[in-house]
C-alpha cells in the first residue's frame, strides 16, 4: 500500500522543482528587454554588418578578433529577419536551459539537480548576461552539450556520442576561443579511457610520437588562422606594459569572490573604501579556491575525469589571463555549483554552516534578478544604468525622441541605428 502523505524529503524536491519553474518564468519574462549594449555587443554587430553589407578592410569590425561562431548566430538571425532583442534573449534562454540540462545529466544521481537549477539561475553573472546579446550562453551550451556527449561515450563506448562530443567541442571554440580548453579536455579524456593500451601503443610505435609532434608544430604554425596569436599577443602586450603576475591573480581571486558571494565588489565599495573591499574580496577569494581545489582533486568524489580535465584547464587559462571580468567564469558557473551541490553534509555543524553561505547568495541572487527584471521593462531606468549610463544618450534618444540628461553632449549614429533596427 503506498503512503498518503508526503516525505519531507519529498516536500523539499517539490519546492525547488517550482522555485525552479519559477525563476525561469521571471527569465523568459526578461525577453522582452530593449536590445542592452555592452562593448562586445557592439563589436559583434559590427562584424555582423560588415558580413552582411561590406566594410572597409582597414575598419575596426574587418579586422576585429573575435571568433565567428556567435556572429554567424547574429547573422543567420538577420538574414530571416527576426534578429531583435525579444529573439536572442529567448534563444540565450533555451541556450541556458539545455546547458543546465546536460549539467544535471552528467551529475545525475548525486545531487538534486533542482538544487543546480535554482542555485545557478540566482546567480547574478547567469541573470546578467543571458539578457546580453553576448557569446556567454552559446559557449555554454555548446561546452556543457560536448562534457555531456563524452560522458556518455564514456559509459556506453559508442562512437556516436564521441563524434558529437568533438563536435559540440569546435563549435564551443569558434564561439569562444577559451574552447581550446574543452578540446584540450575532450583530448585528455580519450587518452584516460584508453591510457594502458595508449602507453602500450607508444611504446611499440614510436612514430605514433612523430606524428603528435608533426600535429603540435602544425598548430603553431596555423595558430593565426585558428585566432590564436591574438590572444597569445595579447598576453605578451599586457605584461609587457606591466600587468603583474600577483595583480592578475588578485583579480581572479575577486571574481571567484564575486561568483561565490553571489556579489560585484562594486557592491562593497559602497560599504568600504575600495582597498578595504578588495582586501576582503581577495582573502575570500583565497579560501574559495582553497575549497575549489580539495574538492575538485583531493575529496574523494564521482567527478567525471573529462569534467575535472576541463575545468583544470580553464582555471589555470583564466588565472594567467591579464583582464579583470566575473563575466569569464560564466561558462563553467553550472560545473562550480554542481561541484559543491555533491557533497554531503553529514554533520549539524557543516549544515548551519551551509546556512550562513546559501542565505545571502539566495538574497543577493533575488535582488539582481529583481533589479534586472525591473529594468527591462522601465526603459528610462535601464537608458540610465545599462552600462553604468555609458550608452544613455543612444537609448533616451531612441525611448524619447531626445537625451534626457543636461550634460549630453554627443549621440552615436551608428548604435541609434542598431537599436533602430534590432531592438
Amino acid at each position: 500500500m503506498l503512503p498518503t502523505t508526503s516525505s519531507p524529503n519529498d516536500k523539499w524536491v517539490n519546492l525547488l522543482k517550482w522555485i525552479s519553474f519559477a525563476l525561469a518564468a521571471v527569465y523568459l519574462a526578461n525577453c522582452v528587454s530593449p536590445l542592452r549594449f555592452h562593448i562586445d555587443t557592439n563589436r559583434y554587430f559590427a562584424i555582423k554588418d560588415c558580413f552582411e553589407v561590406g566594410c572597409a578592410p582597414d575598419s575596426v569590425a574587418a579586422q576585429d578578433y573575435l571568433p565567428y561562431g556567435y556572429t554567424f548566430l547574429l547573422l543567420g538571425l538577420s538574414k530571416a529577419g527576426i534578429l531583435h532583442s525579444f529573439t536572442i534573449i529567448l534563444i540565450n534562454a533555451i541556450y541556458l536551459m539545455a546547458a543546465l540540462y546536460f549539467t544535471a545529466r552528467i551529475f545525475a544521481g548525486m545531487f538534486n539537480k533542482y538544487l543546480l537549477f535554482v542555485l545557478v539561475l540566482l546567480n547574478w553573472t547567469t541573470i546578467k548576461f543571458m539578457v546580453h546579446p553576448l557569446s556567454e550562453m552559446q559557449y555554454l551550451f555548446f561546452s556543457m552539450a560536448a562534457l555531456y556527449f563524452f560522458h556518455r561515450y564514456a559509459n556506453e563506448k559508442k562512437i556516436m556520442p564521441l563524434l558529437l562530443a568533438f563536435a559540440c567541442g569546435a563549435l564551443a571554440f569558434f564561439t569562444r576561443t577559451v574552447g581550446v580548453t574543452l578540446i584540450a579536455a575532450l583530448v585528455a579524456g580519450v587518452m584516460w579511457e584508453y591510457r594502458q593500451q595508449i602507453i602500450q601503443l607508444l611504446k611499440r610505435h614510436k612514430v605514433i610520437l612523430i606524428a603528435l609532434a608533426v600535429l603540435v608544430v602544425l598548430v603553431v604554425t596555423f595558430s593565426k588562422f585558428l585566432g590564436l596569436d591574438h590572444y597569445t599577443g595579447v598576453l605578451t602586450k599586457q605584461f609587457d606594459e606591466g600587468a603583474k603576475v600577483t595583480r592578475v591573480f588578485k583579480w581572479h581571486l575577486t571574481e571567484f569572490t564575486e561568483i561565490g558571494l553571489n556579489t560585484s565588489i562594486a557592491r562593497l565599495n559602497t560599504v568600504f573604501s575600495s582597498t578595504t573591499s578588495s582586501i576582503i574580496f581577495i582573502g575570500i577569494g583565497i579560501l574559495y579556491l582553497a575549497g575549489y581545489i580539495y574538492l575538485l582533486f583531493i575529496r574523494r568524489n564521482n567527478i567525471p575525469f573529462v569534467v575535472k580535465a576541463y575545468l583544470l584547464f580553464y582555471t589555470l587559462l583564466m588565472f594567467n589571463w591579464p583582464f579583470y571580468d566575473p563575466r569569464f567564469w560564466v561558462p563553467v558557473v553550472p560545473l562550480f555549483i554542481a561541484l559543491v551541490c555533491q557533497v554531503k553534509l553529514t554533520t549539524v555543524t557543516w549544515r548551519r554552516l551551509s546556512y550562513v553561505l546559501i542565505i545571502p547568495y539566495v538574497i543577493s541572487g533575488l535582488a539582481a534578478i529583481g533589479y534586472m527584471t525591473y529594468t527591462s521593462f522601465d526603459k528610462k531606468l535601464m537608458a540610465k544604468k545599462q552600462a553604468n549610463g555609458v550608452f544613455r544618450n543612444e537609448y533616451e534618444t531612441y525611448f524619447f525622441g531626445k537625451p534626457l540628461s543636461d550634460t549630453a553632449t554627443k549621440t552615436d549614429a551608428y548604435l541609434l541605428d542598431v537599436l533602430k533596427r534590432h531592438n
